[in-house]
């Protein structure tokens, strides 16, 4: 069932996505060489707790941290660890805040030092196929006029998309209806209507789309052990169309 949100409760949406999208941009800013991913897990925590809210992914599903972080072929739900930060590494982003009661959900792919120009563009790609994407959020539309979006510009660009995990529903819970995936047919799947807050999230990879779990067992990584690169959004949908609620 799609869980429709009132005004008020987008506008406290909107207020825990910019304590996460201050906090993304502060982790962004620390994702330099040198640095270990357990240390950005224990600054996204400590940045969310003295902002007034709580990490949502912490204990949820059984995950142990606040901060989802994925290097190179890792795509999604990566543990935080000892692992050193090294140049020419793609890290993957992606935290969560609740605040008020409501989630939010938001993910960015950093490129840590000077990367490949092949590792730029599959970056460049993603992050533009979420904004493309964005703009499909319209009352009238379908989720599958969002992944057919994804789809059609990603695979033209010579990228794979990732079919086996898709962006969601969000609110009291971090997952709610509907399933938001990257692929599929226009006019497909549920209608898009005022009230529906959704999380976009393109995952991209540099060859095959199909995944494996992860080394620490709990994440994805590509199959063929290509870069891959994600990028995540909670879109509110409203009759004078799609307001990002992640942003500053």
């Amino acid at each position: 069932m799609i869980n429709l949100k009132t005004q008020e409760e987008i506008q406290i949406i909107r207020e825990g996505g910019k304590i996460l999208a201050t906090v993304i941009k502060e982790l962004e800013k620390m994702a330099k060489s040198g640095i270990t991913t357990l240390e950005l897990d224990r600054a996204a925590e400590a940045l969310i707790l003295s902002a007034g809210a709580k990490p949502a992914f912490k204990g949820y599903l059984d995950f142990p941290f606040s901060l989802c972080a994925s290097v190179n072929e890792n795509i999604v739900h990566g543990y935080p660890s000892k692992y050193v930060l090294k140049e020419g590494d793609l890290l993957k982003l992606d935290l969560g805040v609740l605040y008020k009661g409501f989630n939010t959900d938001m993910a960015i792919t950093v490129a840590v030092g000077k990367v490949s120009f092949e590792a730029k563009r599959l970056i460049d790609v993603t992050k533009k196929s979420l904004r493309l994407a964005i703009k499909k959020a319209k009352v009238g539309n379908t989720i599958g006029d969002i992944g057919n979006t994804v789809q059609r510009f990603v695979e033209d660009q010579g990228f794979g998309v990732v079919r086996e995990l898709c962006g969601h529903g969000i609110g009291k819970t971090v997952h709610e209806d509907p399933k938001v995936p990257n692929y599929g047919k226009r006019q497909a799947g549920e209608k898009l209507v005022e009230g529906m807050v959704i999380c976009i999230e393109p995952m991209v990879t540099m060859g095959d789309y199909n995944l494996r779990p992860s080394a620490d067992g709990y994440g994805y990584a590509s199959k063929d052990g290509s870069l891959s690169a994600h990028f995540e959004h909670t879109i509110a949908i409203t009759n004078s169309g799609p307001k990002v609620l992640t942003e500053i």
